[in-house]
């Protein structure tokens, strides 16, 4: 027993180190900086150690805004993205003719390049001399007065941004759903029918509860995700993110260390650590939910 515990912990020293040198010890050394005041990482000094870091970057406006949008990224994406991918994925599991097809052009955003979904969203959504764009043409219809999307008022921004998002992530949560659906058994399903069940209840009481630990897993992977987004705000808004009022949490770290305002890597640091700790603090909520919720066969 001992020998295939050692050959274990064996197997598994890979990935040990893999993961310590790559994850944990860059984790420790990001916590470390976050308290040197003033570090240079030229010289390699700081001249204090202490909470002044945090304390800058709380009270930072581009920060403030970075979190701003962040959350309303997550609180809007990671339930809407969700649901629809419930809903489209229960769709293709009820047809038989073309499945495979329409599995297959739903998943075709998620293997396109952000930033060339991104280039077409912003044809779509920016109002320019020569065109208002396909969105804005739509508005047209309906008598509405034409919108600049792209550089436009804040909340038109958001808009595209959350949609732009929901597009990008909403095909693999449909194939992993897809396959969760495949995955339940039949028989429950026959036992409703004989029971003259209807469709909505079966849903409620079978399907659901049988793919419960797939959609809590991807919930849990979407606020992660969503998080963690900066990308997408740059494909559609460019790389000043701050001069559009669109950064990110991960922008911001990423301005500090490179962008117009770099070469601050406490105060990227400190930011970093604080969005490790929302994005733990979620997590662990999450966690707790779901064993009220969370059914695992």
């Amino acid at each position: 027993m001992e020998k295939q515990s050692a050959k274990g912990w064996l197997y598994l020293l890979p990935a040990i180190l893999f993961l310590g040198v790559f994850m944990v010890y860059p984790l420790i050394d990001v916590f470390i900086y976050s308290f040197e005041e003033g570090y240079n990482s030229a010289s390699q000094t700081y001249y204090g150690v202490g909470l002044y870091n945090y304390s800058y970057v709380l009270r930072d406006p581009y920060f403030l805004q970075a979190l701003k949008n962040t959350f309303i990224l997550v609180i809007v994406t990671v339930p809407l993205s969700t649901g629809f991918a419930l809903l489209i994925s229960v769709a293709l599991s009820s047809i038989r003719t073309l499945r495979n097809l329409y599995q297959t052009i739903y998943f075709l955003p998620y293997v396109t390049n952000t930033l060339a979904v991104g280039l077409v969203f912003m044809i779509l959504f920016k109002k320019t001399p020569y065109t208002d764009g396909l969105a804005n043409l739509v508005i047209g219809w309906f008598g509405g007065e034409a919108i600049d999307f792209i550089d436009g008022p804040y909340w038109a921004k958001m808009f595209v941004l959350c949609v732009y998002t929901i597009w990008v992530v909403m095909p693999f949560k449909i194939l992993i759903l897809t396959s969760a659906l495949a995955s339940v058994d039949e028989v429950y399903y026959n036992a409703a029918r004989v029971d003259g069940t209807s469709k909505w209840r079966t849903f409620v009481r079978i399907t659901l509860p049988m793919i419960s630990p797939t959609v809590f897993y991807l919930i849990i992977t979407g606020f992660i995700g969503a998080f963690k987004a900066y990308s997408d705000a740059v494909a559609l808004f460019g790389t000043d993110l701050n001069a559009a009022g669109m950064n990110t949490i991960v922008g911001y770290v990423y301005d500090m260390l490179y962008g117009n305002s770099g070469g601050y890597p406490s105060y990227a640091s400190a930011a970093a650590i604080i969005l490790f700790a929302v994005v733990l603090t979620i997590t662990c909520i999450n966690l707790l939910i779901s064993r009220k919720h969370v059914h695992y066969s």
